[in-house]
């Protein structure tokens, strides 16, 4: 089992940029395939970005598409989201994810383990 925790959020004017980091303890870290998720007030858990065991494969919403990225460090048992420009409609709380299977896509029931969330607030 692994566990996951989340930091990096904070409030950001638009325009501006933030990282946000999940680290993972427990079992290695390399098994798992990771993603991010978002949820706004009064909406949906989305599909934000995932990827595969050793970073070679990403897949990236298109609502972010060109403005966030993922990656993962192994050694570090981390995943980070790189969000650049980003728009008030980019609030929400963002979640860290993370299955068993090889799967890096947007079905929220796919993945296992989450983390608590840490909230992302930009401000026009």
């Amino acid at each position: 089992q692994v566990q996951l925790v989340e930091s990096g959020g904070g409030l950001v004017q638009a325009g501006g940029s933030l990282r946000l980091s999940c680290a993972a303890s427990g079992r290695t870290f390399s098994i798992y395939v990771m993603a991010w998720f978002r949820q706004a007030p009064g909406k949906e858990r989305e599909f934000v970005a995932g990827i595969s065991r050793s970073g070679g494969r990403t897949a990236i919403a298109d609502s972010v598409k060109g403005r966030f990225t993922i990656s993962r460090d192994n050694a570090e048992s981390t995943v980070n989201l790189h969000m650049n420009n980003l728009k008030p409609e980019d609030t929400a709380v963002y979640y860290c994810a993370g299955n068993l299977i090889d799967y890096t896509g947007p079905v929220t029931n796919r993945y296992k383990y989450w983390g608590q969330g840490t909230q992302v607030t930009v401000s026009s």
